[in-house]
This record gives C-alpha cells, sequence and structure tokens, in this order.
C-alpha cells in the first residue's frame, strides 16, 4: 500500500505522508529541520490560527473573500482552535528564521480542512494567507500568545501566590524571629514582616509586567513583506485588529510603526527582562525557604516544609524541599531563555528578525514556567510550611545582636564588647549586659524585648 502522496509547491513535487493535512512546504521544512525535537508550543500554533481565522473574516467584510470560503477556513479554524488536529503541526522550532515553515504550515492544515468543508480546493497562500506575510503573522502571534499567555497563566498565578503569601504573613504576624544578613544573625523581626518583603516583590513583578502589556497589544498584522502592507487592503489591519480582539478578550491595536514591530522584536526582549526579574524573585524566596527548612537537627530549622517525597534513595527517614528546588531550577531555565531572547531580539537584519521562533519558543516557555512555579509555590510550600516555635524561640533569645537596642545608651564599643563575650561564653546577651552596665534586669528586659524591636524606633 502506498504510504505518501505527491504534494506539489512552486519548487516542484514532494512526497507528504498519505495521512498529513499539511502540504508540500511543511514536508520540505520537515526534511531540511532535523536539529532539536522542538517544536512550538500549542499556545503559539493556536495564536496563528486565531490570526488566519480573524483574516478570512475581514478579507471577507472587506470584499475579497468568497462568503463559502471564508466560512470553510473559519470553520477549519474553529476545528483546530478546538484542540483536534495537534499531531499536524511537528516542524522543528529551529527552523528558517521568519517562521515561514509554520506559517505555511498552519496555511496548509486549514487550506486541506476547509477544501473538505468547501467541496472545492482552498489555496493555502491565495485563501488562507491573503493579506497576509508570514513576516507580520510571526511577528503578531508571538505578541498575541504571550499576551494571551501573560493573562491566563501568568497574572491568575501571581495573584495566587500573592494571596497566599499575605494570608501566611498575616497568621504569623506577632511571631517574631532572628533576622539574618550576610547568612549572619541581625536584628529580629516578625515572620510576617519577612513573608510580606516576599509579597511585595511578587506585587512589584505584576505591576510592571501589567504595564508592558499594552505594548504587547500592538500587532505588526498589516504590514505583509517589509512594512508597506503591500498586497493588503487598506482597511484590512485595523479590521483585523477589531476582529482579533473580539475573539479573544484582549484590546489589540494595529503598531504604530509597522517597520519597527517586523524588523526588531524590543517588546519580546523587554517582556522577557520583566520575566527574568520574577525569576529572580522566587528564587529569591525559594532560597530562603530552603534555608529556613534546613536541618532538621544541623540547620535554621526555623520552619517545617510539607513533607511531599522521600528525599534519598539510600539515607532512610531524609525529606528534601523539593518543591523549592524545582521553582529554583525553572527560575535558571528563564535566566537562560532570557539572554537567548536577547541574542535573537537583535538579530533584526533590515526588515525583518530572523530568529522568531526561537523567541516565541522561550518566551512562551519562560511565562509557563513561572506561572507553574508560582503556583507550586503558592500550594505546596507558603500554604503549607509551619514554624518550629520552640527553634525559633531559642535561637532569638541567645541571639547577642539584640544589643544593638543598647548602643543609644551605652555606646556602639561598649555594645560590641558585650556581643562578643555572650558570644564566646555562649550566654544570653541580657545576663551580660547586666553584668557590663549599670542598667537593671527590668530596664534591659524592656530595651532588649525582641517583639518590640521589631518595630523599630530608639
Amino acid at each position: 500500500m502506498n504510504e505518501f502522496r505527491i504534494e506539489h509547491d512552486s519548487m516542484g513535487e514532494v512526497q507528504v505522508p498519505k495521512n498529513a493535512l499539511y502540504g508540500a512546504q511543511t514536508q520540505r521544512a520537515l526534511n531540511n529541520f532535523a536539529i532539536s525535537s522542538l517544536t512550538l508550543p500549542p499556545r503559539f500554533i493556536q495564536a496563528v490560527v486565531q490570526i488566519k481565522k480573524a483574516a478570512a473574516i475581514t478579507n471577507q467584510q472587506l470584499g475579497l473573500l468568497d462568503s463559502d470560503l471564508a466560512w470553510a477556513i473559519v470553520s477549519a479554524c474553529d476545528s483546530i482552535l478546538a484542540g483536534h488536529y495537534t499531531n499536524q503541526f511537528p516542524i522543528d522550532v529551529f527552523q528558517t528564521g521568519s517562521g515561514t515553515s509554520t506559517n505555511m504550515n498552519v496555511n496548509e492544515v486549514i487550506a486541506h480542512i476547509a477544501s473538505d468543508l468547501a467541496g472545492q480546493p482552498v489555496h493555502a497562500n491565495d485563501l488562507v494567507n491573503m493579506s497576509q506575510s508570514s513576516n507580520d503573522t510571526i511577528p503578531s502571534a508571538i505578541h498575541v500568545s504571550a499576551a494571551l499567555a501573560l493573562k491566563q497563566q501568568l497574572f491568575p498565578a501571581l495573584e495566587e501566590l500573592h494571596t497566599s503569601m499575605l494570608g501566611k504573613a498575616e497568621a504569623l504576624a506577632d511571631v517574631v524571629k532572628t533576622g539574618r544578613t550576610h547568612l549572619m544573625d541581625a536584628m529580629p523581626l516578625t515572620f510576617g514582616q519577612e513573608i510580606n518583603g516576599w509579597a511585595s516583590q511578587i506585587e512589584s513583578n505584576y505591576v510592571r509586567l501589567q504595564m508592558l502589556l499594552p505594548q504587547l497589544l500592538r500587532l505588526a498584522q498589516g504590514g505583509t513583506a517589509v512594512g508597506t502592507g503591500i498586497n493588503a487592503h487598506p482597511e484590512f489591519a485595523e479590521t483585523f485588529a477589531n476582529h482579533l480582539g473580539e475573539a479573544t478578550g484582549l484590546a489589540f491595536t494595529t503598531a504604530d510603526n509597522f517597520f519597527a514591530h517586523m524588523s526588531s522584536q524590543d517588546t519580546a526582549v523587554a517582556i522577557s527582562g520583566q520575566l527574568k526579574t520574577l525569576a529572580t524573585s522566587l528564587m529569591k524566596i525559594a532560597n530562603d525557604l530552603r534555608w529556613m527548612n534546613s536541618g532538621p537537627l544541623a540547620g535554621l530549622a526555623e520552619i517545617s516544609l510539607q513533607p511531599l517525597q522521600p528525599g534519598s534513595s539510600i539515607m532512610p527517614g531524609k525529606v528534601n524541599p523539593v518543591i523549592p528546588e524545582a521553582v529554583c531550577m525553572a527560575c535558571a531555565q528563564v535566566m537562560g531563555n532570557d539572554v537567548s531572547i536577547g541574542i535573537a531580539g537583535q538579530s533584526g537584519n533590515f526588515q525583518l528578525n530572523v530568529m522568531l521562533p526561537l523567541i516565541a519558543y522561550n518566551l512562551l516557555q519562560s511565562i509557563e514556567l513561572l506561572s507553574n512555579a508560582s503556583n507550586e509555590l503558592a500550594d505546596k510550600t507558603i500554604a503549607t510550611f509551619s514554624v518550629n516555635m520552640l527553634n525559633v524561640q531559642r535561637s532569638l533569645a541567645q541571639n547577642p545582636i539584640l544589643v544593638t537596642a543598647l548602643n543609644p545608651i551605652i555606646g556602639y564599643e561598649k555594645a560590641a564588647v558585650i556581643a562578643k563575650k555572650a558570644y564566646k561564653e555562649g550566654r544570653a546577651i541580657i545576663d551580660v549586659a547586666q553584668e557590663e552596665t549599670d542598667l537593671t534586669r527590668e530596664e534591659l528586659e524592656a530595651l532588649l524585648n525582641p517583639e518590640k524591636l521589631t518595630r523599630g524606633g530608639f
């Protein structure tokens, strides 16, 4: 039985698997690009399909596309958007830098499905790709997919994490612990103050990403080949943006300058930079949790994270902080993605950036990783850790740095002598201070009260 059919394009005939919905140009890409096992994310493919659907509706409205053919194309797009045919988009991320192979892959699959629906041939270039080019479609798809991923994935995840932190901070608002700078004992603070600091970091990252969202909503679609809009109706770009906005719920607009949006990927680079900032925040928080959980006997052991799985294949009873570790690895990947996106972003040669698939893949992966990491951190660490009160209180009582509160009364140098003696002799700071100063026990208890010290002032 013949397992192939013959398809043709402008370069000639190509053998294509008999059951494949794609055509010659997709097959050429499969033959040419065998660099990795990575393909563009489903979210990106769906963004391209959304673009094709909005373009078909726009072309029909502008009198360029027959209504029956437009219906067939739109119906084909809807079928793909519903989750069908996901195995028909197999092209490697590392392909032609414009993403033309992926654009034609989508065009060909839609054309095949639409042809069956219409009962007549639907041409991938002439009809599905009408008023478009890979050169404006792929940059637009980067913006569309990233904007939807932020709205649907990352923003809700950050809101959940922020809420979880605020709830934990409130629950532990009055629990005083030893502060640490340079990993060394420092003045006390409350768990509530510490966790509120984390929450503020998350909120700041959320705000910065929200501020960049309007830039993602500006689309290159309508610029076609080089930014001039050749072969597109003068009203195409604006009408298209309106239809895409209605379909997605986001207020997409036409770019103020097609040449800039097609030749550069500055917005994607900026978004990636903010994702890297979020990754550094999450890594800091995850590592704080790891340190606070360290032990249970030879570490800080201030908190106990929820035990999730055995921690060793050889050491019975060992349990590790697996979620913070996983979060840190995800953050490291995001930081690496940002480097790649930065390199790719400067690869805008004249009228087109030629590393678009790489930008699309890394940007969406970073958003997905940070979304999932935030959810895991909220659900399996912040919400579930418990405080080891005995260890916290013991460390706090033995902390010689509390002597800092006596600086205004006895001076820095005298306070340093007391702290060093307390360290050397392993004694409570209040006992040594009582020996070395004229202050009464009652005065020292008031001055060295850890809870009072968390409120600052004299």
